[in-house]
């Protein structure tokens, strides 16, 4: 047990002494905190905005050298007293959120870390109405908040980076269709639903292709689950020569001509030996519980940003290979918030009203 200490204050709070956790460590640990781990820590850690601004430094500019987002040059100097530089080269001033997801916003950074935390580490997902309550803003302000977050987490995979796969490697492709379960709807509304095309009817088909050795998923809206559709995404995604497992959708037929293809009847069985779709059909239960549980009801307008969030998380959780813990996953995804930016027009669709210019220059009375 530890000796009683005399009492002593730290800023307004009086510690009396009586209680293990009441020492000088204690006391050390608080004065100097080491790089959050849980939610805990990150919302102490990141409520000193000259921490969460440091922080924040590092993540977007890992080499040191700070560099002007309007013309790219290293030729700059920082007001302290504002929290900003002023570029020597276009003779501009910009600040830390300038030219990322959070340009423009008066919010603090102690506001939007602790919400992109919550986001990439709740499993599924955190809605507008928590992120209101927890951080203090209306849930207006949260729901952009959100989407302003996920278009940090979308890399634009699908099509446009190195494809996935090898002559060695297996994959899974599956679509899944996401709208309302049919056997919840009124019995009016499902007939005039099959009269219309079917069970899917009105809603909004996604396809998913899921890499057995990388444990990586990528996964997209699509028009139609139409052949020429499902297997053009597999030829932009895939390498020539991957193994790839399907269900015995006739949208697949034919991938034989480029691919080792194998098929499992869900008719009949879900896995004959190594050919089954559990890898993407495990992610798609993941999606679909964050919809149905967290987010309750996504317009298909919105849904690619809420597919790229599950992807992020999935492609990102702890494995014996790549051991990520919450910290990991969130320095991650504040890595990704340079070079993007969502207006609340194009968010909402409103892109004739009049839009505010990213110019930046509104942030010099609220910087950080």
């Amino acid at each position: 047990m530890y000796p009683p200490l005399p009492p002593r204050s730290i800023g307004i709070k009086t510690l009396a002494g009586k209680y293990i956790l009441d020492t000088r460590e204690e006391i050390g640990y608080i004065c100097d905190m080491k790089t959050p781990r849980t939610l805990q820590e990150a919302i102490v850690y990141f409520s000193d905005l000259d921490r969460a601004f440091e922080y924040a430094i590092r993540l977007r500019w890992p080499d040191g050298k700070v560099i002007c987002p309007r013309c790219s040059s290293e030729s700059n100097y920082f007001i302290k007293t504002r929290k900003l530089w002023l570029c020597r080269s276009c003779n501009r001033q910009f600040t830390l959120k300038v030219n990322t997801i959070f340009e423009d916003s008066a919010l603090g950074m102690d506001k939007w870390m602790t919400a992109f935390w919550m986001l990439v580490n709740c499993k599924n997902g955190v809605s507008s109405m928590e992120i209101h309550r927890s951080i203090g803003v209306t849930q207006k302000s949260a729901w952009f908040m959100l989407h302003r977050l996920r278009a940090a987490l979308h890399n634009r995979s699908f099509g446009f980076t190195k494809k996935m796969g090898g002559p060695s490697t297996v994959l899974e492709a599956d679509e899944t269709y996401i709208g309302g379960l049919t056997k919840n709807m009124h019995k009016e509304r499902k007939a005039r639903l099959w009269k219309q095309g079917g069970m899917h009817s009105g809603k909004t088909a996604v396809q998913g292709i899921f890499d057995r050795e990388a444990r990586q998923v990528r996964a997209h809206v699509i028009p139609d689950v139409k052949r020429e559709t499902l297997q053009n995404a597999i030829l932009k995604n895939v390498k020539y020569g991957s193994t790839v497992y399907t269900d015995s959708a006739v949208g697949y037929n034919l991938l034989h001509s480029r691919f080792v293809h194998d098929v499992v009847n869900h008719a009949v069985e879900y896995v004959k030996g190594r050919v089954h779709t559990n890898g993407i059909e495990n992610f798609w239960s993941l999606f679909k519980r964050g919809l149905r549980g967290t987010y309750v009801a996504v317009e298909p307008f919105h849904l690619t940003p809420y597919i790229d969030e599950q992807a992020f998380r999935f492609n990102n959780r702890a494995t014996k290979d790549n051991p990520l813990n919450d910290s990991d996953r969130f320095a991650l995804a504040m890595s990704q918030v340079a070079g993007k930016r969502l207006t609340y027009a194009d968010l909402t669709g409103k892109n004739e009203s009049p839009r505010h210019l990213p110019t930046g220059t509104g942030e010099a009375q609220v910087p950080f």
